[in-house]
Formats: C-alpha cells, structure tokens, sequence
C-alpha cells in the first residue's frame, strides 16, 4: 500500500545496535525519492559513547577510566559527544525538509519544542547550546545531518537511565554539565509511552511548520 509523501511513519525499533542503525539511516536517506515518506524511528541503544563532526576527543572518556570499557564511535551528525544507552529515548528523525520548506535551524527548532511540549513548561533552552534543560540540566540533547536536503539522526531523551557514564565525558563539549532525567522530575512513565507521546508532538509541529 502506498503512503502519502507528506506522511509519517513511526517506526518502533526496540534497543538496537548504534553502528548498525547509523548505516540503516544512511542508505535510507541515500535512497529516498520525492515520494518517500518521512519516518521517525523510536529506538534505545545498548551503552555507546558518540562524536559528532568535529568534535574534540579531549571532552571523552581518559583512557583508563570505567568508561574507557563503553564503545566510542565517529558519527557524522553534527555537535561534541554524548552518551546513549538503555533508558535513554532515542527519536530518529528522517525529514525531507527541503520537500517541507523547514531550515535547518528551523528544524532544530522544531525538535527542541518538541521536547519542551512534552515537559509542560519546566524545560528551557540554552544560548548556543542546541537541546533542552531543566535548572541547568540537560535532559535532551540534538545532532542532526541534512544531506541533500533530508535529515538524519535525531533528538535523545533521558528518561530513566544509568547517568554516571555522562560523568566520564563532558557533555556535548561542556565540561561539569549536569545532566537529568525525566524519573527525576517525577515522570514515571517509561520510554514506551514518552516514545509515543514525543513522536506525536514532533509531527504535529511538521504538519504546522
């Protein structure tokens, strides 16, 4: 059955393997047409540390350190590293924003308020820090690449997760970040359900963007 150029799919993953994701996500945006919908994945990823572009591999684990044992992977999105793993919400966002008439910046806009909807006003940005933070924590970070005008990777939500490994890195290149989540603020609703909740807040801002 066909669907809608301007559609959505959802796509629920389950924990997947990062490197192996990372690749589905390429030749998926390789091999898209105009008539090819968007899709959102909703994944975890079992413990990865990731680079992005140009990243300075001074804000990663020391050698040596506990962390030093969680794998450390190149990507080609954009931003410094961060950390996934289990807990932790992962919303892959695979848009044609040259067919939607959305920028980058825009996009990633969009993504931000995604996020800030579905806290209910107790998130907030931070100047020349793309992502979202709670008192000065951050609870989601962003890293996108656009490649001939489509995105790719996504935006990550701490929900309920081991959050010592972010300790051992400076978190998207700011060393001492605090970092939170969302059974801290007193969310208890697991990853499943907060998966579906910020899939729909992102499209409904494509719709309206």
């Amino acid at each position: 059955m066909s669907v809608a150029a301007d559609a959505v799919v959802l796509k629920r993953l389950g924990r997947v393997d990062y490197v192996a994701t990372w690749q589905a996500m390429r030749d998926f945006t390789q091999r898209r047409d105009e008539s090819t919908a968007d899709e959102l994945w909703l994944l975890e990823h079992p413990p990865v540390y990731t680079l992005g572009q140009g990243a300075d591999p001074r804000f990663g684990p020391q050698a040596g350190s506990v962390a030093s044992a969680v794998p450390l992977i190149q990507t080609d999105r954009g931003g410094e590293i961060t950390y996934h793993g289990p807990g932790q919400l992962v919303v892959y966002t695979l848009v044609d924003l040259a067919r939607r008439g959305i920028k980058v910046k825009q996009f990633v806009s969009l993504l931000e308020n995604a996020v800030l909807d579905l806290l209910g006003g107790r998130g907030a940005r931070r100047p020349g820090a793309p992502g979202v933070y709670v008192d000065g924590a951050k609870i989601a970070a962003l890293g996108i690449r656009v490649s001939r005008g489509r995105a790719y990777h996504g935006v990550a939500l701490n929900v309920d997760m081991d959050l010592m490994p972010f300790r051992a890195i400076a978190p998207c290149g700011y060393p001492g970040l605090a970092v939170t989540q969302m059974r801290d603020l007193g969310v208890r609703e697991g990853t499943e359900a907060l998966a579906e909740r910020l899939a729909g807040r992102i499209v409904e801002r494509l719709e309206h963007a």
